[in-house]
C-alpha cells in the first residue's frame, strides 16, 4: 500500500512548484487581510496578508528571485552546504570512507559483530555512498564467513545506515548543516528567536551535537539488542545459499589502502593541530565594539570541520594513488558537486517558496492558525505530547517523501515557528531534533528511500526469491526500537534540563 501510494505522490521539486502557485492563489483571495498574535513583550502585533499578483509585489518575485530569493536566502544557506559536501566528497571520493570500515569490519570480535556493524553504519552516514555500498554487503559477507544467515548482518547494518542516519560522533555533519541552518532561517523569518531553552545563542551546526553524540551510543547497543534478540532467532530460521562466486577476500584492506589509513591519520592530526593554532590566534573569542564576545571558531566551525575532512582525504588519496596531482583532486570536487544538482534544483524552487510565503505574510498566517488550534485543544499545556505528535507526524511522511532536505523545506516553516509559538519551550533546536528523530527512524521501511532496491539486491544475492515486502517486514523492529527509543532520550534531555549541543 505504502509503494503504490508513493509513487502517485510527484517529486519534491514537483510540489514546490505547485506549492508556489498555490500561494500566489491564496494571497490573491487573502489579500488585504489581517490578524494579530502576541509579539516577545505580550504586546498585540498586527499582520497583513500581501496580495502577491499586485504589480509592486508581483515584480518583487522577479527582481529578487535568483540573489535574494535563492542563492542568498538565509544568508546563503546554499553556499553553506555546498562547501560542507565539498570537504566530505574530497574524502569519501579518495576511498577513504570505504577503507576505514573494511578495516575496522574485519577486525570484529564475532560476539560483538551485531553491536560494531550498527554503529559503523551510524557512523557511515558521514558518507551515504560508503555505508549502502560496503558496509552492508561486507556485513554480510561477515555473516556468512562465521556460518551464519548472511541476512542477519545485513539488516544490522541497513539499519545503522539508515535508520540512525541522524546521529554521529563528528559535529557539522551535512545533515546537522542542512536542519540547523534551515532552523535558523525558518525561526527568524517568523520572529521566533534563534536560542535554546536556557536563551543562549545557538550554533546551526553544533546546537543536537551532545544528543547526537550520545544517540550513536544508545542506538548501536539498541540495534545490537534487535539483531539479537529478535532478528538473528528469526532469521536463522530462514534459508538462504551462498553465490558461487563469492569472494571473502572481496572486501579486505588492501596495501595501497594500509599505507593510505597511515597518511590520513597524519593528515588528521596535521588538521587538528591547525584548527588548534587557528582557534587559539586569528580565530579566537574576542570583544567586539558593542561589548559582546564573539567566537569566530565557533562560527566557522562548518568550515573548520570540512577542513579535517578535506586534509585527511586528500593525504589518503595521494598515499594509495588515487590522487597523482592536484588536477585529480579538482576533479573529485566536481564530481562531488555533480551528485548536488538535485539540491540546486530543489533549492531554487523551495526558497523561492519559503521567500513567497514569508514576504505575502502567508507563512505567518499559517503559523497563526495552527497556533491557535492547538492552543484551543488545550495542548499548549503538554509540550511533551506535541513533540511526540510532531514525530509521529513526520514520521508518516517519511514513508512517502524521502528526501531528508525535501521534507525539511516543507514541515519546518510551519512547525518550528508553530510550536514555539504554543509554547516557548519547544524552541527551534528541539524541534528540529525531533524531525531528526523521525527522519531517520522509519527510513528503513519504505520503498521510497532512494536505497531500496540497492539494498533488495544486495539481500537476493542469498535469498533470490526476497521481496520487500519481506525486507519491511524484517527492518520493522528496528524501526520500531529506534523511534521509541530516541524519542525518549531526546524527552529525557529536555526533562534533565541537559543541553542538546553548543
Amino acid at each position: 500500500m505504502i509503494e503504490n501510494l508513493g509513487k502517485k505522490i510527484p517529486d519534491p521539486i514537483v510540489i514546490f512548484m505547485f506549492l508556489f502557485v498555490f500561494s500566489l492563489f491564496l494571497s490573491w483571495v487573502l489579500g488585504g487581510s489581517t490578524f494579530q498574535t502576541v509579539g516577545k513583550g505580550g504586546e498585540a502585533v498586527e499582520f497583513s496578508i500581501k496580495n502577491m499578483l499586485e504589480t509592486d509585489h508581483f515584480r518583487w518575485m522577479f527582481e529578487n528571485a535568483l540573489l535574494q530569493n535563492w542563492l542568498a536566502f538565509g544568508h546563503g544557506v546554499l553556499g553553506i552546504i555546498l562547501v560542507v559536501m565539498l570537504g566530505v566528497g574530497l574524502a569519501e571520493n579518495s576511498g577513504l570512507f570505504t577503507a576505514v570500515i573494511k578495516k575496522v569490519g574485519h577486525k570484529i570480535n564475532g560476539r560483538f559483530l551485531p553491536l560494531v556493524i550498527v554503529f559503523l553504519g551510524i557512523m557511515s552516514s558521514l558518507a551515504a555512498d560508503a555505508g549502502y555500498l560496503v558496509l552492508v554487503p561486507l556485513a554480510g559477507l561477515l555473516y556468512a564467513g562465521l556460518g551464519k544467515n548472511p541476512l542477519i548482518g545485513m539488516a544490522a547494518a541497513f539499519a545503522g545506515v539508515s535508520a540512525g542516519f541522524s546521529a554521529n560522533l563528528f559535529p557539522a555533519t551535512p545533515a546537522d548543516v542542512i536542519i540547523g541552518v534551515n532552523a535558523k532561517l525558518f525561526a527568524e523569518s517568523q520572529g521566533v528567536p534563534f536560542t535554546g531553552i536556557t536563551g543562549e545563542t545557538l550554533n546551526p551546526a553544533t546546537m543536537h551535537y551532545f544528543f547526537i553524540f550520545v544517540s550513536t551510543f544508545i542506538l548501536a547497543i539498541a540495534g545490537a539488542f534487535v539483531t539479537k534478540k529478535i532478528v538473528s532467532p528469526r532469521l536463522e530460521k530462514v534459508s538462504y545459499q551462498l553465490p558461487e562466486d563469492i569472494n571473502f577476500e572481496e572486501f579486505k584492506v588492501t596495501e595501497k589502502e594500509q599505507k593510505g589509513l597511515k597518511a590520513a591519520l597524519v593528515g588528521l592530526v596535521a588538521a587538528l593541530v591547525a584548527i588548534y593554532f587557528l582557534a587559539n590566534g586569528p580565530l579566537d573569542s574576542y570583544i567586539n565594539d558593542s561589548g559582546k564576545e564573539v567566537t569566530p571558531y565557533l562560527e566557522n566551525v562548518i568550515l573548520l570541520i570540512s577542513l579535517v575532512f578535506a586534509v585527511t582525504g586528500i593525504c589518503f588519496g595521494f598515499a594509495t594513488g588515487k590522487f597523482s596531482g592536484l588536477q585529480d583532486v579538482v576533479t573529485a570536487m566536481v564530481k562531488q558537486m555533480n551528485t548536488m544538482g538535485y539540491v540546486i534544483v530543489l533549492t531554487f524552487f523551495s526558497h523561492n517558496f519559503l521567500a513567497l510565503i514569508s514576504y505575502s505574510g502567508l507563512g505567518t498566517y499559517v503559523t497563526y492558525l495552527g497556533a491557535s488550534s492547538l492552543q484551543s485543544l488545550g495542548l499548549h499545556n503538554f509540550p511533551a505530547l506535541m513533540l511526540i505528535g510532531f514525530i509521529i507526524t513526520t514520521g508518516v511522511i517519511n514513508l512517502f517523501v524521502g528526501s531528508l532536505t525535501a521534507k525539511w523545506m516543507l514541515l519546518g516553516p510551519i512547525f518550528v515557528p508553530m510550536l514555539y509559538q504554543v509554547n516557548p519551550n519547544l524552541t527551534p533546536d528541539l524541534v528540529s531534533a525531533a524531525y531528526r528523530v523521525a527522519d531517520s527512524s522509519t527510513n528503513i521501511i519504505t520503498p521510497m528511500m532512494s536505497y531500496a532496491g540497492v539494498i533488495l539486491a544486495f539481500m537476493r544475492k542469498y535469498k533470490p526469491d526476497l521481496t520487500f515486502g519481506e525486507v519491511i517486514t524484517m527492518m520493522i523492529p528496528y524501526s520500531f526500537a529506534f523511534l521509541t527509543i530516541w524519542t525518549g532520550l531526546l524527552i529525557a534531555f529536555v526533562s534533565f534540563g541537559f543541553p542538546l549541543g553548543f
